[in-house]
């Protein structure tokens, strides 16, 4: 099957790559040509790295890449079978978006976004098409992160919802299917506990190293939540935030003004370089 990946960032060049690495033709776009030679050099070193830890054969890695196509401008998609948008976490640019693939993909492809925190259902509508569209968030770093929650909107049909399911198995990854409330499962769940250590690290209640430390070894976490903060990235996890408050507008979801404040300053985790840590 041909697949059609939108967003050439972080998310974007992950999902691509897995993707690839199940035998899939793949179709990388982005606007920014700069973006695609930098999904591409990124692409290259992880499976590089999975080559280095006996994950995959170097004739696999380089049969990946080879099955990847970087292409500039949303136009003539018509024969990808399945087409996942991973562009910003904005309404407005996934709205910008899905105008543009409402008229350059075929009717019967499956339609997906990568949204981790904003409504499936508003985003379907952006598609033209939303019986065929559904949620598909996959988790960072994509290679290594098991889980995609299959997110049904309100007219997802469950055709569609299935074929996401199949789809998400079909690439090594497992699915569990939920439906387009809030925060979805995970970030329900877990940007509120992001959000509360960022609130308890401002209120000095103890070093970013020892909340982690404390969650670590007296949780059972196998990373703090300062850290993983930062490998999440902050502006994500702010932008995660600010939509659970805005949705369920329950003052328990509210954001830490330290995590504004460092988004603000740039210091938005490891690929920043500057997050809760230095990298």
């Amino acid at each position: 099957m041909k697949v059609a990946v939108v967003g050439a960032g972080t998310m974007g060049s992950g999902i691509a790559q897995t993707c690839a690495l199940a035998g899939h033709e793949l179709v990388l776009v982005d606007t920014n040509p700069g973006a695609l030679e930098r999904a591409r050099e990124t692409m290259r070193g992880s499976l590089a790295r999975m080559v280095k830890k006996e994950t995959i054969e170097a004739r696999e890695a380089e049969d990946a890449l080879g099955r990847v196509a970087f292409k500039h401008g949303i136009t003539g998609l018509e024969d990808a079978g399945v087409v996942i948008e991973a562009v910003f976490e904005s309404l407005p640019v996934k709205r910008e978006v899905w105008s543009e693939l409402a008229s350059s993909t075929s009717e019967g492809a499956l339609l997906a976004t990568n949204t981790s925190s904003l409504s499936v259902t508003a985003i379907a509508a952006f598609s033209g098409r939303p019986e065929r569209f559904c949620g598909m968030h996959f988790f960072n770093p994509v290679p290594m992160m098991a889980l995609v929650e299959v997110v049904r909107g309100l007219r997802s049909s469950e055709e569609t919802v299935e074929q996401a399911r199949a789809f998400t198995e079909g690439i090594g990854k497992t699915p569990i299917v939920c439906e387009d409330k809030p925060g979805f499962i995970v970030n329900r769940l877990l940007v509120p506990y992001i959000n509360d250590a960022a609130h308890a690290l401002s209120e000095g209640v103890a070093s970013a190293e020892d909340i982690d430390k404390a969650m670590r070894l007296g949780a059972n976490m196998p990373i703090g939540p300062l850290a993983l903060a930062d490998l999440v990235g902050l502006d994500v996890c702010l932008a995660a935030a600010e939509s659970l408050l805005s949705e369920f507008g329950d003052p328990k979801f509210r954001v830490a003004p330290l995590v504004r404040q460092m988004v603000r300053a740039g210091k938005l985790g490891r690929k920043s370089g500057e997050g809760f840590y230095s990298y």
